[in-house]
């Protein structure tokens, strides 16, 4: 029977000092994957926080967890834990402040969705956005159509900045209204202003069929241009 307060099981789970070496090892691998891990997740899969504080946050929280609850996790391991990250953490810091391109890498760096109404193409692959996430998060800021976004940015963060037209500026553009947005269609019922459902882009489109002259896809539907109410 296991007697409490037994200090060398408590402080050291009754393992030589030597394994606080393995200890130290096994943070860093840890940390090393947590980081890899979260930036493959992508932006929107750790909103607000950053990458970087998301790993800290999980480490320490799993670090000072499991000597409270387990008999079998040593105090001690678990503040060399504690010292490991933190070294990592000054570590990383250090090195983001020193290396713009390292900095990018750990943090991500902003990339432009919107530009003149019409999606960036080539930074939208980029990120791990579906297109109905997208849609969702501007209409959460009262836009109909793209029409009226000037630019569109996805910060580090994951979260989604927005530039506006003024009402004056406002031009035909994707409606990204559920039941508008529906409605694409590869026949042209009539001609008119379409955009294409793809890049956002706009024309005068005859009827029949065609291709945007900018992505090439061939589905469309009735562009807009409606002002945006606040």
């Amino acid at each position: 029977m296991k007697e409490i307060f037994e200090w060398n099981r408590l402080f050291f789970n009754e393992l030589p000092e030597v394994f606080l070496l393995e200890v130290i090892f096994r943070s860093t691998v840890m940390f090393t994957i947590l980081l890899l891990t979260l930036k493959l997740a992508g932006k929107r899969g750790v909103k607000q926080l950053s990458i970087f504080e998301t790993v800290i946050i999980i480490a320490l929280g799993s670090a000072a967890g499991d000597p409270m609850f387990y008999e079998d996790v040593g105090i001690v391991p678990a503040a060399i834990v504690f010292l490991v990250i933190i070294t990592l953490y000054r570590s990383v810091t250090w090195l983001t402040g020193k290396s713009k391109k390292f900095e990018e890498f750990i943090e991500g760096k902003t990339e432009c969705l919107i530009n003149d109404g019409k999606f960036s193409v080539s930074s939208f692959k980029k990120e791990t956005l579906a297109q109905d996430e997208f849609f969702s998060e501007l209409r959460v800021k009262s836009i109909e159509h793209l029409g009226q976004v000037k630019h569109a940015f996805i910060e580090p963060s994951g979260e989604i900045s927005v530039f506006f037209y003024e009402d004056k500026e406002v031009k035909h553009g994707l409606p990204i209204l559920p039941g508008l947005f529906n409605e694409k269609s590869k026949i042209i019922a009539t001609d008119g202003i379409y955009a294409c459902t793809f890049c956002g882009h706009t024309e005068e489109v005859k009827k029949g069929t065609a291709s945007c002259e900018i992505c090439h896809k061939d589905e469309w539907v009735p562009a807009i241009k409606t002002l945006r109410i606040t």
